[in-house]
Formats: C-alpha cells, sequence, structure tokens
C-alpha cells in the first residue's frame, strides 16, 4: 500500500519509527494529486511544498491535510469558493489552524466547497464541481465536498471541513471516510467564514475513527477569541477507542426508516445495527416526533442567519467590487447591487432572499421566530432520548451519491438530502458518519452515530466498536 493511501496514525507510527519521512508522505500526496486531481479536482488551489520537510519529523502530527476553503490561512487566499471574496487574503489565522501548525501539520491546499457552504453536492462553487471519487459522475457531497474526496482519494491523509447542516457527514458518506461533527462549542469557530453562526461547526474528515479522535485532541478546546466556546476540560479522545459496546443502550428513530429511503441503504444500516447488537449494545426503537419539521426549521433559521451574516459583502471593505456603467440610483447603492450580483452565485442569492423574507417585517414572527421555537421542540426531542439512551444511531443519508446534475434545478430535492444530519445542527449535538457499506454501483453507505453534547467519547467508542468488527473503513478507491 503506498504512503497516501494510509491512515494518519499508520503514517506517524513510521515517521516515529524512522521507516518514512513527512517528505516521502508529502510527495506520495503530490504524485496522487498530479494523477487523480484533474478527475476529481478536490482543491481550488494547491500550496508549494514546504521548506525543509524533513525538520518536521519530530513534531508530534506532522501529517498532510486539507483545509476546506472557508477557514483563514493568513496570507493564503480564502474565498468559500465565491467569487465575491476572490484575492481575500486573512490577516490572521483560524484557531485551528493556529492549532494545527502548532502540531506540525503541512497544508496540502484548500479544499473545494459549496459557495460560503450552500450546498449539499460541491456544485455550488465557482471553480466547478468536484466529483465523487468512487463515481467521477456522481458527487462527492457537500459542502465539505472537496475535503471527503480528497480524504478518500488519497490527495490528503485528512481534512478539515465545516457542518452547518450535515456538510461534514453527508460527504463522508458519499465518499466513505469518517466524517464528525462536535457538539456546538467544542471546536473554536474563530476564523471560520459564518454561515449561520448558531450552527456551524469545524470537525475532522479521517480514514477511520482513530485519526478522527487524533484531530479532535488537536484541534477541539476553548478559545477566547469565540464567545460561543465552551471553557470546560477535553479529554483525550485516543481513550474512547475502545472496542467494547456491551450494555450501551442505542436508540433508533423510527421516523429516520419511513418512505424515501433507499432500500440498499436501509438494510447496509439494518446490519450495521445488527453488528453493534452482536457486541452487546442493547438497541431498542425511540421516536423523536418533531423530525418531520426538521428541513422547514433549518432552511428558515439557517437562511435566515445567512443573509445577516452575508450583508457585509458589499464591495467595500475587501473582495469583489463592480461599478456599473452608469447611475440608476446613487453611486454607493449602484455599487452595493452591482457588486453583490456580479459576486454571488445562484444558491447563495436563493438563500440570501430566503433569510431576508423571514427577518423581514410582517413575517418575523410567522417564520424565524416560528423556526426558532420549533427548533426547541427538536432538541427537546433529543433531550428527551438522551436521559435514558446512551446514542442514537441512524443513517447518515436516505440515498448513496447521486448523479452531477441530477438535483441542481430541483433545490427541494437537493435540501432534502440533508433530512437527517440537520436536526444534529439544530440541537447542538455531536454526530459520526462512518462507513458500512456499498451499493450495487459500488458507492459508499455511511452509518450515522449521535450522542449527548459533550458526549464525543460515546461517538469514538460506539463508531470504533463497530470500525473493528467490519471491514468497510479498509476499502481504498484504488482497490476498486
Amino acid at each position: 500500500m503506498k504512503l497516501n493511501e494510509l491512515t494518519a496514525h499508520e503514517i506517524l507510527d513510521l515517521i516515529r519509527s524512522r521507516r518514512t519521512s513527512i517528505s516521502e508522505v508529502y510527495e506520495a500526496v503530490t504524485d496522487q494529486i498530479q494523477t487523480t486531481e484533474k478527475d476529481v479536482r478536490a482543491y481550488v488551489r494547491l500550496n508549494e511544498k514546504p521548506c525543509h520537510a524533513d525538520a518536521l519529523d519530530a513534531a508530534a502530527v506532522p501529517v498532510p491535510i486539507g483545509i476546506k476553503d472557508n477557514i483563514c490561512v493568513a496570507g493564503q487566499e480564502t474565498a468559500c469558493c465565491s467569487k465575491i471574496l476572490a484575492g481575500f487574503r486573512p490577516p490572521y489565522d483560524a484557531t485551528v489552524i493556529r492549532k494545527l501548525k502548532a502540531s506540525g501539520a503541512v497544508f496540502v491546499g484548500s479544499t473545494n466547497m459549496d459557495e460560503f457552504a450552500f450546498g449539499s453536492s460541491t456544485e455550488n462553487s465557482c471553480y466547478g464541481p468536484t466529483r465523487n471519487p468512487w463515481n467521477l459522475d456522481c458527487v462527492p457531497g457537500g459542502s465539505s465536498g472537496g475535503s471527503a474526496a480528497a480524504v478518500a482519494s488519497g490527495e490528503a491523509i485528512w481534512a478539515i471541513g465545516s457542518d452547518t447542516g450535515g456538510s461534514i457527514r453527508q460527504p463522508a458518506s458519499f465518499c466513505g471516510v469518517v466524517g464528525l461533527k462536535p457538539t456546538y462549542g467544542r471546536v473554536s469557530r474563530y476564523g471560520l467564514v459564518a454561515f449561520a453562526s448558531s450552527l456551524d461547526q469545524i470537525g475532522p474528515l479521517t480514514k477511520d475513527v482513530t485519526d478522527a479522535a487524533l484531530l479532535m485532541n488537536i484541534i477541539a478546546g476553548y478559545d477566547e477569541y469565540d464567545s460561543t466556546c465552551a471553557d470546560m476540560p477535553v479529554p483525550d479522545y485516543t481513550q474512547a477507542l475502545m472496542n467494547d459496546v456491551k450494555g450501551l443502550k442505542i436508540g433508533i428513530p423510527q421516523e429516520y426508516f419511513v418512505a424515501g429511503i433507499d432500500p440498499e441503504v436501509k438494510a447496509a444500516v439494518t446490519a450495521a445495527i445488527e453488528v453493534l447488537t452482536e457486541g452487546g449494545a442493547v438497541v431498542e426503537e425511540v421516536s423523536l416526533p418533531h423530525t418531520e419539521y426538521a428541513v422547514a426549521t433549518y432552511y428558515i433559521v439557517a437562511t435566515a442567519e445567512a443573509s445577516s451574516n452575508l450583508a457585509r459583502y458589499d464591495g467595500v471593505q475587501y473582495g469583489l467590487r463592480r461599478q456599473p456603467a452608469a447611475v440608476r440610483k446613487n453611486p454607493l447603492i449602484d455599487m452595493y447591487e452591482e457588486t453583490r450580483d456580479a459576486g454571488f452565485g445562484p444558491e447563495a442569492k436563493r438563500r440570501i432572499m430566503l433569510g431576508t423574507y423571514s427577518l423581514s417585517s410582517g413575517y418575523y414572527d410567522d417564520y424565524y421566530l416560528k423556526g426558532l421555537k420549533v427548533r426547541t421542540l427538536i432538541k427537546q426531542d433529543f433531550d428527551h432520548v438522551f436521559r435514558e439512551f446512551d446514542a442514537v444511531v441512524t443513517p447518515t443519508c436516505p440515498t448513496t451519491a447521486f448523479k452531477i446534475g441530477e438535483k441542481m434545478d430541483d433545490p427541494l430535492s437537493m435540501y432534502l438530502s440533508d433530512v437527517y444530519t440537520i436536526s444534529v445542527n439544530l440541537s447542538g449535538i455531536p454526530a459520526i458518519s462512518v462507513p458500512c457499506g456499498f451499493s450495487k454501483h459500488r458507492l459508499p453507505i455511511g452509518l450515522q452515530i449521535l450522542a449527548k453534547p459533550f458526549n464525543e467519547e460515546m461517538l469514538l467508542r460506539i463508531a470504533y466498536a463497530y470500525e473493528q468488527r467490519t471491514e468497510w473503513h479498509k476499502r481504498r478507491v484504488f482497490e476498486r
């Protein structure tokens, strides 16, 4: 097996035993990029080779990593895959970037994404779509599709993404990798370009659960620059990696196994649940009765916050600026309108308009305020279940990866791709997606595990125990 196909913990073992060097690992990754990037297009820009890479061998985790294009890296373009931020170079590092630099991580480049994280397919990028490494005719999921595709294709050892409604877990499922969305407040959002501030969370995309624990050890923790970041101790997540689920109570929500789920997905997830049962877990059906309102609630709350956050992109301080050929209203308003019209793509405009409408006078109470109330009910559903159960297990997505272009003209169908993931963000709880099978067309299927707030250890424990009893996480694109 080539170095770029290994997990981070396998590579670290080789480096520490001096059987390889970070230079050799980096070269293996860049060689793979030269071979596959023209087809996959996981990256929007690549970094130059780090100087004196061999000197990094003694660092804690000198492993090549891909960074989603909405996370600020000082002095490097961070555009959120949007024309309106073309050329923007942040003057500071995001907190997760600062922590990764301190760990010795090697940055491969910026990964592709849906513009401002608006999407479930990585087709809404000003740089064009990323393709699923398992089937180049299919999407990799979104909005962190570039990060997931980079890991799955061996173009990065691991990657960082962001998750507002499933944007780490859904592409992890589609690309056959592990994706963890931490509890809201567990990882600093400082330096993450905001989509919906009460929902956004940074997290890892990796080849297996052990790597997810290692990366969480680096990026988790309190940050004084993020007022929403929890000031509480962070455990060593690798200590949660025990091959034992005996006696754990796991709930299976009846609302997640209804009409609309692909039969192959249902079969794979059912088989995965049986593996946990055989391992000694106590599995019972539970109810999350407000699940049916999650999609509508999410697309009111998320778009309202997006409308507010994206109001800052007006051509004045940074990014794109366009002047109209002739004055229509007044020079300043004309510049605003021309800049935003040219800078935002169709999906960004759609979400800005939806959010602005729900916040507008006369509609605020009927839409946004009501959405917040239903969000509370969804959270209470989980609170009730977690009083009795250690975790909840569901499919990550109702289907496997769909064809590129298949849903672009049907926004509602696209939004429903996240029907199993958005309740997690609305509730602020942690969740992980792990590979649990393949369809007859050899497309990956993901198993989603949910736990109570700040109990990422439970997610990792169950995911690791499942992983040790199966071989799905060992499948590589190269073995097709």
